[in-house]
């Protein structure tokens, strides 16, 4: 949002509102998919295996980063944009263990078609509250657990890819903060230059209907001395 002037406040504004991402989709979906993978990296991980770390660092990043990335936007967009970009590269990191999981042991990765995905996708599209994933924390095998946690990660990278874009353009036609305060300053200056001119005119103004008033006066004057010589000759 660019400079604004507040006529109330006699203040410009220069300094975006903050993003409320608990309202976004993807950071509702984000934190859906730390608790998924939370659960899912205690059913089948091994204890000790380094991956399980990794996991849960990725999906934790993710999550954090966005919420870093859109408090620091009230500030930087340039650090917005950055931290917004490591937690998508997050994601696609985590993206890639599910896949990999489901790799190395010949597990289905359900694709477009398969009745699976489509269930699968219709749901998780429609639901972003963390309990109501919950039952199936304990309940999924780790093949379904897999598929439902990459569903999400591709639903997230596709949104984010989206938001970051229109961030992106936002920051190319309006700037950063650096030049929304220089653009508040030039505002200010101007809105005192607009003041100046107008006081100046309202001084013309004045002066002009003080010297009509005066020729007013003189002519008076001028009549009234008339008056008496007129007088005087009676």
């Amino acid at each position: 949002m660019p400079a604004t002037y507040n006529s109330e406040t006699d203040q410009y504004a220069f300094l975006p509102k903050q993003v409320n991402w608990e309202n976004l989709l993807f950071y509702k979906k984000s934190l859906i998919l730390y608790d998924l993978t939370f659960a899912f990296v205690q059913r089948f991980l091994q204890r000790g295996d380094r991956t399980i770390d990794q996991m849960l660092q990725a999906a934790r990043s993710c999550k954090q980063n966005i919420v870093e990335g859109l408090s620091d936007g009230v500030t930087s967009r340039e650090l917005e944009l950055k931290l917004l970009n490591v937690a998508r590269a997050s994601n696609r990191e985590l993206l890639e263990d599910y896949e990999d999981y489901l790799r190395t042991r010949h597990l289905c990765h359900y694709q477009r078609g398969d009745q699976r995905y489509d269930r699968l996708y219709k749901y998780c599209y429609a639901h972003h509250n963390p309990d109501t994933y919950q039952p199936f924390y304990r309940q999924h095998t780790d093949e379904q657990l897999a598929n439902m946690a990459l569903t999400l990660a591709y639903s997230i990278d596709a949104m984010m890819n989206s938001f970051i874009r229109q961030r992106e353009d936002l920051f190319v036609r309006e700037g950063g903060i650096k030049e929304q305060m220089t653009a508040a300053r030039l505002g200010y200056r101007n809105q005192q230059k607009e003041i100046i001119q107008q006081q100046q005119q309202t001084i013309t103004q004045q002066q002009q209907t003080i010297n009509h008033q005066q020729q007013q006066i003189t002519q008076l004057q001028q009549e009234i001395e008339q008056l008496k010589k007129q007088l005087y000759n009676l």
